[in-house]
């Protein structure tokens, strides 16, 4: 029997669903969180075997004194994993101190981490990627702009998903940056891209072969949503394009991924740009070892009739897995904000598409910045299925001065 530890398994509240699926493998799973036993959701007790409660998941020496008590009363760990960006260096270091030897250690970071460093495993495995400059001062910040052209983007070099991104589209905007971004952070700031994101979201086996593949595509950039508060929407694919899959492939080979579920960001073009390509082209934006956040594991269960929990548990316990994959469709995600006045209330959403609706709930805070507050899966047939619904469940009311 395998010794599996998974980190965090309540957040994300489906993660429990990963662990279930380990222990129906035949997997010992010992979970390590900083959420009381007795607060655990039924379905998480259920599948683990053991539990051990942290004071605080940041606290790194109570995590690893929490996997040195597991190993001592199990033995040996076999597997490591959170399944999460917040923690993947943490993980790393973790399966490096007790020679864990599945997984990234850490000496594979830099790569997998750090958006200046994937540029180079991105351009071998012959994808475009932004011109780029690691921001130090205003006079260097400048010229790379002189080159490149308003706008421009910059985020730290090491960061999570959109958080601390900025848009900058003239000097005043520059120096605003500059004065305002983390000391002892390193930035990397890159030339603008007009495009909408498409990933690649799969599940690699040891050889580094894909056990499953799909995508999803995200109309509207991350950055614009967290930065304006903005509504949210992306939608997994009812058929993977080739050139997502042929790309992914090859990302996933350049980066020597194993064992892993992977979700892989593209841009796609939306118009001709210089250096880049021509509209529609696939260019590369990053890498994130884990897979995508939030419920888009339940989405890709309802687009592709499948269960990927169960597929990554396969590739966990036997490199292989013979889960069915069933009839295609399109599944939405549409994350209102509140303080809009939309024309169709709740209730109206649920009349008209309640057929087609597969989650309607309250996104917790630590996840409404980047997806809105009021969450809304549908599963639909049709492109021209899919845009109605983000039309008319996203209008507004104009509002009147006076």
């Amino acid at each position: 029997m395998k010794n599996v530890i998974f980190i965090s398994p309540n957040f994300p509240t489906n993660y429990w669903q990963f662990c279930r699926e380990l222990k129906n493998n035949g997997m010992n799973v010992l979970g390590i969180g900083d959420q009381p036993y007795e607060e655990l959701a039924p379905e998480l007790k259920d599948s683990l075997n053991e539990y051990y409660k942290v004071g605080s998941l940041e606290n790194e020496d109570e995590v690893y004194r929490a996997v040195a008590f597991l190993t001592f009363k199990h033995g040996r760990i076999d597997w490591l994993e959170s399944n999460n960006e917040y923690w993947l260096e943490r993980d790393a270091r973790l399966r490096t101190d007790f020679n864990i030897r599945s997984g990234f250690h850490v000496e594979d970071m830099p790569r997998v981490k750090y958006k200046s460093k994937m540029k180079e495993y991105y351009i071998k495995a012959g994808i475009p990627v932004a011109r780029y400059h690691m921001v130090e001062d205003l006079d260097g910040c400048q010229a790379f702009i002189d080159e490149v052209g308003y706008p421009v983007v910059a985020k730290p070099d090491n960061g999570v998903g959109a958080s601390d991104t900025w848009k900058i589209e003239d000097g005043k905007q520059l120096e605003d940056f500059l004065g305002k971004r983390i000391p002892g952070v390193q930035y990397i700031m890159e030339e603008f891209i007009y495009a909408e994101v498409n990933s690649y979201d799969a599940i690699i086996d040891a050889e580094g072969e894909p056990m499953f593949e799909t995508g999803n595509v995200t109309p509207m950039s991350i950055m614009d949503i967290v930065n304006n508060e903005d509504n949210s929407i992306y939608y997994i694919v009812k058929n993977l394009p080739e050139d997502t899959r042929k790309a992914g492939r090859a990302a996933v080979k350049s980066f020597g991924v194993k064992s892993r579920f992977v979700h892989f960001e593209f841009f796609r073009l939306t118009r001709n740009q210089k250096g880049m390509g021509k509209k529609g082209d696939i260019v590369a934006l990053e890498v994130n070892m884990r897979p995508c956040g939030g419920f888009t594991p339940d989405m890709i269960n309802f687009a592709h009739s499948t269960n990927v929990y169960k597929i990554w548990a396969d590739m966990v316990a036997f490199n292989k897995s013979t889960v069915p994959v069933g009839k295609h469709a399109y599944c939405a995600f549409a994350g209102r904000r509140d303080g809009k006045d939309f024309v169709m209330t709740d209730w109206d959403v649920m009349e008209r598409y309640g057929s087609c609706m597969k989650m309607a709930e309250r996104l917790p805070d630590v996840l409404s910045g980047a997806m809105g507050n009021q969450m809304y899966v549908a599963v639909f047939d049709t492109k021209k299925e899919l845009e109605g619904f983000y039309k008319n469940i996203l209008e507004c009311r104009e509002r009147r001065e006076g």
